[in-house]
């Protein structure tokens, strides 16, 4: 091979000839430069210099057991260390600064020179940081269900917490930052299941009963909360409160009920309260639930009509999409009906269109967070939460791998849609455990 140039950070160093570097002779400061360009994972030697080519992908070195005052050199062959990192772990249980984790360079055009200081520092060079994966996130909780029976309130959508590009969180929260994954090590995951539509009631007038609420969502430290269940018809406050969650289920219709006392409350930086119930009026209908972007409708008084908070649309899988609407809250008194928010909030019952012991509500559309819809009918149970959903994206350096045994984690990978970017999508599965590689 017929070298013109050697890539010193940058500088090109005239001095190093394509015959020297052919020959493998020592060059300029005793450094033995290699004339084979490194395009795949090696072992370095002390007193070498190494042209590491990293275009199709990152390259691992593995570092010798060294002794006081060893050298290593290498080089960004193609100036693209930025692009795929070159990785440095140690053998024989050493270390490289101080630490037996695997290290990284990600500055392009970049030449490190490494020294062998002793057992306790071990390998130390310019430009190396801790090996970890910046993952954006989208976690989102599953979706509250609706109450059973008469005239209630929909469902509040899971908690919503999003890292991606400058795109909000739920309930008003600001984007969050990024996790750090490190490679080889376990992350917690579940996906939270949609609550129960609450139990059908054995009269008009209702119970204390509610919709179940959603389950959480996790990925590491991120926890998003499950939506709260809403709540159906009573006699009296406070029975007619929906559930706090991720964001609150919608109060049931109530006589007497006011408003701003009974709106469930939402999780802060995550989703927005279930609407309250105003009085009972035509046409008596429950309130909607929370969605990520808004407060679910107030419901009961005349003329309101429960509709579910709207939700957020993020693009993070690079096509936009609205997740995180609150349930729709039932009416009986009128052909109108609350309608869920848009990001897969369920549609409430109304007299006209269910009978005994048959709902029209619907529940929250799968992996969206969604809340259910509530039915009309006292002899009918509640629509259940959407199932939420987590979405990770990442550099397509790494890949992730399951680790739970046995496996429980539904998802799949998109490595096509957004160039240089991995994009996983986890559907179901509760307490898995995965690691990025």
């Amino acid at each position: 091979m017929a070298l013109t140039k050697v890539k010193t950070g940058g500088l090109t160093d005239g001095s190093v000839t394509a015959a020297k570097l052919a020959a493998g002779v020592s060059t300029g400061g005793g450094t033995d430069w290699q004339s084979t360009i490194q395009t795949s994972n090696f072992t370095a030697a002390a007193g070498k210099g190494y042209f590491v080519n990293t275009t199709s992908g990152f390259i691992t070195v593995t570092l010798p057991s060294g002794s006081t005052g060893d050298e290593i050199h290498l080089t960004d062959y193609a100036s693209t260390f930025d692009t795929y990192e070159i990785r440095f772990s140690a053998s024989g249980g050493q270390k490289i600064q101080g630490s037996t984790d695997t290290l990284r360079s990600i500055v392009e055009n970049n030449t490190i020179r490494l020294v062998y200081q002793d057992n306790t520092s071990g390998w130390t060079g310019n430009d190396l940081v801790n090996l970890a994966v910046q993952v954006e996130y989208l976690v989102i909780a599953g979706g509250g269900g609706a109450a059973g029976g008469h005239q209630a309130g929909g469902g509040g959508a899971g908690g919503y917490r999003n890292s991606y590009a400058s795109e909000a969180s739920g309930g008003g929260g600001s984007t969050e930052t990024p996790f750090s994954a490190s490679i080889g090590v376990n992350i917690s995951l579940t996906v939270g299941a949609g609550g129960s539509g609450g139990p059908a009631h054995s009269s008009q007038q209702g119970s204390a009963n509610k919709g179940g609420d959603g389950g959480n969502s996790v990925f590491g430290s991120i926890i998003s909360i499950g939506g709260g269940g809403g709540a159906s018809y009573n006699n009296g406050w406070p029975n007619n409160i929906g559930r706090p969650g991720g964001s609150g289920g919608g109060a049931g219709a109530s006589s007497g009920s006011v408003a701003a006392s009974t709106r469930a409350a939402g999780t802060a930086n995550q989703g927005y309260a279930g609407g309250g119930g105003d009085g009972y009026a035509s046409p008596y209908g429950g309130a909607g639930g929370g969605g990520a972007g808004a407060v679910g409708s107030d419901a009961g008084g005349a003329g309101l009509i429960g509709n579910g908070g709207v939700g957020l649309q993020s693009s993070i899988t690079g096509t936009a999409v609205f997740r995180g609407g609150g349930g729709g809250g039932a009416t009986w008194g009128s052909n109108s009906t609350g309608q869920g928010g848009n990001g897969g909030g369920g549609n409430a019952d109304t007299q006209y269109t269910g009978s005994a012991g048959v709902s029209a509500a619907t529940a929250g559309s799968p992996n969206t967070g969604g809340g259910g819809g509530g039915p009309a009918w006292h002899t009918t149970v509640g629509g259940a939460g959407g199932s939420g959903v987590v979405i990770l994206r990442y550099s397509d350096a790494y890949s992730i791998q399951e680790t739970t045994s046995p496996a429980v984690l539904t998802f799949s990978t998109d490595s096509t849609s957004v160039a240089n970017t991995k994009i996983t999508t986890f559907t179901a599965g509760e307490n898995g455990t995965i690691q990025f590689t």
